[in-house]
């Protein structure tokens, strides 16, 4: 299952703003790729050479729109403005293994989600040549990788914070409200 987010859901600060008429929003922290040179048609073994880096993201989603799609695309659900909360870049060399982060998500203090990208379905290879043979990638876009268990809901006043770390400590962070929007 593929989706793209338009940059107008990215949010680099400011608060997550739940779309009118929505009422089941959900948190799911994500290891994001961020493409460094154009990916077309790559392998497995070519896929990390396209990489520049990577962010640290949530991938918001309204279930209650998502579940009235019933198998049509999930645009509505996943494409809101600021659906994707997104880190500060981080360079690949500052990343040692991307298959061997831990990642976080917080909200108002309780863990929801603490997990490892060792865990993904799909290692960033795997995505990436996949992705590449049907769509090319450009630099400066950015691939989410999926999320580890505990996706749950958030409401208006909560603080959702979520990191990516690795054995040497913290990579990335992310640190949001959510707010009605108007």
């Amino acid at each position: 299952m593929l989706f793209l987010k338009p940059t107008s859901s990215y949010l680099a600060s400011g608060n997550i703003q739940v779309p009118a008429g929505c009422s089941e929003l959900h948190h799911e922290v994500e290891l994001g790729v961020v493409i460094g040179a154009t990916c077309r048609h790559v392998s497995e073994s070519a896929a990390m050479e396209h990489v520049a880096g990577y962010a640290l993201a949530l991938d918001m989603t309204a279930r209650d729109f998502q579940a009235k799609a019933k198998g049509h695309p999930w645009t509505m659900a996943k494409c809101f403005d600021t659906a994707c909360p997104i880190s500060a870049f981080v360079a690949r060399e500052r990343v040692a293994d991307p298959a061997r982060l831990r990642l976080r998500c917080l909200v108002n203090g309780e863990t929801r989600q603490d997990g490892s990208t060792a865990d993904m379905h799909f290692t960033v290879p795997v995505l990436l040549s996949y992705i590449s043979r049907y769509m090319t990638l450009e630099p400066g876009d950015l691939v989410l990788t999926g999320t580890p268990a505990g996706v749950g809901p958030v409401r208006p006043g909560d603080r959702v914070e979520a990191t990516m770390s690795d054995p040497a400590g913290e990579i990335a962070s992310i640190s949001v409200g959510v707010e009605q929007s108007s």
